[in-house]
Parts: structure tokens; sequence; C-alpha cells
């Protein structure tokens, strides 16, 4: 298959293929290793392709399930049994993962070929994809830009066109932010709605999920099928729901009650690029006979923002610890960065009274989001502040002795619309709606109502066939 043909497909395309006997998995797997190489020199996106993989396709290859053959990237903050999983770290250097996570698993039960790791920040605490362990990766729309993070190495690649989909976690906006950024379609599930199990059934106190990155709606809602369900011993999993969501895109969608915003919480401005993608997506809402207003949940966003750095802390202190006995290692600046450093010990000086203070402050914020959604179905902002920031505006490991508080702030700022619906745990959609007059996209989030994805995966749908990106290239691609 030509490079310029094989990117033209999305998974369900490729997978569609290989039923029936047009191409063969190792094919496929071939050609995607060849689009890595070509891109992966200019983006420093993928950490490692797996050595033993094209043998192991030639003994046995995947002839079942929905994604049978399709070639993947998986996020290195996701575990798979047998390979490393380093987690951009150098305190984690070397880790070999025991077990296989839920998501990963699911996507090779169902046929996924997965290629190798992708970048992300150490511990993917940071809006941009840098680390001592990998390097800087770049965002394939433009080399000079960060592709964001902490899921960049896995939405440059499929940005690129070298893999249909890859892995990704979402704690604070690891999703939504660099699908944004790069053009991609980035669902953050319900909690709940995919298990993290095996190694923890809720990590982050349930601010964290694992999901893919796509370039299509279809793909996403076909990962999503086979990918949601809860697992023994899930705190709060969802059962499967009845239908489909790939089913749901051929049904019409209710005339619905959507909010949008055009400022954050926080009370920083959005550039005028980020706002007319915004628009432009109103208007389609509106063109389409559903009722559309003004409004927001208002809450304490600085309460708010101690509260989930509090947590954030908290669970790095206990990674952090965890590794270093381990292995045997001593947590230093010779093996953590400066921001993780600054994290590390703010979240040592955190009490049990304060995290149970920082955990109500949280509660009382699902409370107000969730009565807001009591009277609208949908929930529209800008999926981030302002397009890709360029590479050295964030810094990951500053010299000298960081404030945790301040660098938080800094890294942040330009997801200022996402982490509280970790919080609440409701779906949130990121598509790439708009092109800015330098070309880099520009995403708009959809958030809806708890377990409600049914609706997110219509409404972008909506935007996928009124604001068609699929026929956009980045400059850096497969196709180029």
């Amino acid at each position: 298959m030509r490079p310029s043909e094989y990117a033209g497909y999305d998974a369900t395309g490729l997978a569609e293929l290989v039923r029936r006997r047009e191409i063969t998995s190792l094919e496929l797997a071939l050609s995607a290793i060849d689009a890595i190489e070509k891109v992966n020199p200019r983006l420093n996106a993928v950490v490692e392709i797996f050595p033993d993989l094209i043998d192991r396709l030639r003994r046995q290859v995947p002839r079942t399930g929905v994604f049978a053959g399709v070639p993947i990237l998986n996020k290195d903050l996701l575990a798979d049994a047998g390979r490393k999983l380093e987690m951009g770290s150098e305190l984690a250097r070397g880790f070999v993962a025991p077990y296989t996570d839920c998501l990963p698993g699911r996507l090779k039960r169902q046929g996924a070929v997965v290629l190798g790791r992708t970048t992300t920040p150490e511990f993917g605490m940071a809006t941009v994809t840098e680390s001592r362990i990998a390097g800087i990766t770049r965002n394939p729309w433009d080399l000079d830009r960060t592709p964001g993070g902490s899921s960049g190495g896995s939405c440059a690649m499929v940005a690129a066109r070298a893999v249909p989909i890859a892995t990704a976690t979402d704690a604070g906006g690891s999703i939504r932010s660099p699908a944004a950024h790069c053009g991609l379609v980035g669902l953050r599930p319900s909690r709940g709605r995919i298990s993290q199990m095996p190694f923890r059934a809720d990590p982050l106190v349930g601010l964290s999920v694992s999901f893919v990155v796509t370039r299509s709606v279809r793909d996403c809602a076909l990962a999503l099928d086979v990918c949601q369900g809860r697992e023994p011993g899930d705190p709060y999993g969802m059962e499967v729901t009845a239908g489909s969501f790939t089913h749901s895109m051929r049904t019409s969608m209710a005339r619905l009650r959507v909010a949008f915003a055009e400022a954050p919480w926080s009370g920083d401005s959005v550039s005028p690029e980020m706002l007319h993608g915004l628009h432009k997506t109103i208007r389609v809402f509106e063109a389409h006979g559903h009722t559309v207003e003004q409004a927001m949940p208002r809450f304490d966003c600085s309460g708010f923002s101690s509260a989930i750095l509090d947590v954030w802390c908290c669970n790095i202190v206990h990674s952090i610890d965890a590794l270093a006995k381990k292995f045997g290692r001593q947590p230093s600046c010779d093996n953590i960065q400066s921001s993780i450093l600054a994290y590390y010990r703010r979240g040592k000086k955190l009490t049990l009274d304060g995290l149970m203070n920082a955990l109500g402050i949280i509660d009382n914020t699902n409370r107000i989001v969730g009565q807001f959604f009591q009277n609208y179905d949908l929930f529209v902002t800008p999926t981030c502040l302002s397009t890709a920031p360029r590479i050295g505006e964030l810094n990951c490991d500053p010299a000298g002795e960081v404030d945790a508080e301040r660098w938080d702030r800094s890294m942040n700022r330009i997801d200022a619309f996402m982490a509280v619906f970790n919080a609440s745990g409701h779906p949130a959609i990121s598509v790439p709606v708009h092109s800015t007059d330098q070309g880099l996209p520009a995403g708009i989030q959809i958030v809806a109502r708890f377990a409600e994805e049914e609706r997110l995966i219509q409404a972008a749908l909506l935007l996928e066939e009124e604001l068609p990106w699929k026929d956009r290239y980045p400059a850096c691609s497969v196709r180029d």
C-alpha cells in the first residue's frame, strides 16, 4: 500500500480492508512502521517500536475483532504486559509492566496491533510533551510548536497519519488539549465508562480516564463500543450501554438545549481564533433547530484549582515513592524533573485534613456542575485558550527552585476549560472545527450530562459533516 493511500484511511476503513482480505495485518503493520519511521525523526513522538512485533505477526495474525489488523500505538502511561512502562521519567527507566491495563487489553482483544509506545511528559503532568528520558515532541502542523500534553506523542502520530488511532489518558485535559492542538477527535468518557483496572481502580480519585484519539468520529464511536464496561472491583463502573454508540450515529439527534461560554472561570483571555471556532459551532447548532444561550456553572475557580493541585501532588508522592522503593532509587533532581519534584515536595507537606478539605471542595464543585446540567443538554466552549504554544514557551524542567502552585498555574492556564469535568466525571469531547489563518487546528469542547456520550457522538458527527476536517493534512505527514 502506497503511503498516500494508507494515510487516507481511518481505523474503520483499514479494518474493512483486512476483513475483505485486500490487505493483511502484516502488510498494514509494515506500512505503519514505514510511516512512523518517515515522520518520527521530525516529531520525536514514539519512544520505541517493539523489535519483536513483525516476527510475532508472522507467527500469529489477529483475524477477529472490529479492529483486526489495525496498527495502533500505546501511550507510555498505560501498561502492556512484558513491554516497558517508563512514564516519561528517568526514575522509571527500564521498568517492564507486569500486567496489561484494561484499555489496551480490550483493543488488542479486538484485533488491534500495538506497534510501540508514544511519548508523554513525566508522569503525564504537563500540557506539553517534553521529558528528560525522551526529549521534545513536536506538532506535525508546525514543528516549532508543541502537540500539547500529556498525550502529545499519541496525538502527533495520529495527526501525521502514521497510525489511525492511539491510546491516551486524561486527568485534567490530556486527551482533549493535544487533540485540539493536533486537529483530532479527543473524547474524555464519563467516569467509570471504561475500567481503569487492574492496577488502580480509581486513579487520581476518579480524575483520570483512559481512551483513544482518532481522526474520525466513527472511529471514536467504535472504540467506545468495544472498550466500555466495568471489571470486577471497579468502585463505580458502568454496565455496557444498550445499543451502540456506532448505531447512534445513524439516529437523528433530538432538539437540545445548548449552553456556551466564551471565557473560562479563571478569567483568562481567549484568543480570537478560538472564539471564531466556537461561534462557527454555535451557528451550526442554531441552524439545526437547537436552543442556544450563553450560560455556565459558577463556582470558586481559585479554590477548585488549589484542591485539584493538592490531589495531583498527593498522587505524585504515591507514584514516586512506590517507584523509588521498587528500584532502590532516591528521588532527587538527578532522576526527577524540577517541576515534578516541586509537586512531590508540596505533596509531602500536605496533611490528611488538607487532602480531605480538597476533596470536599471538589465535591461541592461537582454538585454545582451537576445542577447546571439539569437545565442544559450540552455545554460548548473553546477546548483551549489559544493555538498550540511554541516550543520553549512552557518549560517542564526549569532551573532552580520551582514553586509548584505558580508553575502549575502557568503550565495549565491554556487548559482552563477542562479540569472541572475531570472532577465532575462528565463526558467531554474536543473536535477540530476550525483552521486558523496560520493553518493551525482549533478545537471546541462539547460536554454532556453524565453517561450521555451518545449525545456527544451525535453532536460531533453533526460538526464533522457541517465543518469537515478529514481532508486537512499537517505540514509533517505521511503523505508529504
